[in-house]
């Protein structure tokens, strides 16, 4: 089944979508961050200054060395999170529209009939979204790949990429059920959010025609959501991936033991340092490619 034309004036191209998403400047500048976040939910101690220490949990070995040193021990990764988070963005920020436009197509009729013209629109761009978020699971042998090296780099035992996927194979897919769990409502509540903001908020009819201002204010309502509702899955698909290759460990295993040993606001790891640093990550990129689309769409 192929795409429906565009959505809109139909001036968005499948090309203006793409390059409208392909945005790589975030990758330097919020790689530490994602590291310092996932170092955080990974730890299973109950953090205090006079047990494991945040100093000790973020830097590791490095705690006690120089600030450069530090600052350096933060880009662990970095070559596969290049790779994952361009594919990523490119699909999700580029995905989503095209599976707006199939489902306004095909199912636009029944979304307006039970939820009315208004919230129709709205329940249409999220699940347009929660649908892209699940389609990110062909994209996790990377982003295993980058968790491990950002918290268990002995997990690779000095062997290559390449040799990697050939002896681990499905093991680079270890956690697809929960990834795509917490996908579904994370992509559901940033596009959800979005849309919400817009059109509620804003006053915005014609998504397309936002401004810069607009579609950065929406973004920040989309991100805080995507991130807080995805937060508590997220911690457990990290530790699954986070694990040596050998392990078989399930995510109900790993949420038990989560809830016995730390409590149920163990859940929400990391969520602050997300939240407030992350989350910028989100809406940079998000601001952008809702901006760039409808620019990039007036040249392709």
């Amino acid at each position: 089944m192929g795409a429906p034309p565009p959505s809109g004036k139909g001036k968005e191209s499948n090309t203006a979508r793409i390059l409208g998403s392909a945005r790589i400047a975030e990758l330097l500048i919020f790689h530490p961050v994602d590291t310092i976040a996932k170092r955080l939910m990974s730890n299973t101690a109950q953090v205090r200054v006079s047990q494991v220490g945040i100093t000790q949990v973020i830097f590791r070995e490095h705690a006690g060395a120089s600030v450069a040193k530090k600052a350096m021990s933060l880009f662990p990764g970095l070559g596969y999170a290049a790779g994952y988070k361009v594919s990523q963005r490119v699909y999700k920020f580029g995905g989503q529209p095209w599976f707006n436009d199939l489902i306004t197509h095909h199912y636009g009729t029944q979304f307006r009939n039970t939820f009315g013209d208004r919230k129709g629109k709205l329940m249409m761009q999220a699940t347009a979204g929660s649908l892209t978020g699940i389609g990110e699971v062909v994209l996790l042998p990377l982003d295993v790949l980058k968790i491990k090296r950002q918290v268990n780099p002995e997990a690779f035992r000095g062997r290559g990429i390449l040799r990697i996927v050939m002896e681990e194979r499905g093991a680079l897919y270890r956690g697809w059920g929960w990834t795509m769990a917490r996908n579904a409502p994370g992509s559901f509540s940033l596009f959800g959010a979005s849309a919400f903001t817009k059109d509620y908020v804003l006053g915005i009819k014609d998504y397309s025609q936002a401004t810069w201002g607009q579609n950065f204010i929406a973004s920040i309502a989309g991100a805080v959501a995507s991130i807080t509702v995805a937060a508590p899955l997220d911690v457990i698909k990290t530790r699954i991936q986070n694990a040596n290759f050998e392990s078989k460990t399930s995510g109900m295993t790993v949420f038990k033991d989560l809830i016995k040993n730390e409590g149920p606001l163990a859940l929400f790891k990391g969520l602050t340092p997300k939240i407030l640093v992350v989350g910028p990550k989100l809406v940079f990129s998000y601001t952008l490619a809702q901006s760039l689309i409808p620019l990039f769409a007036n040249y392709v």
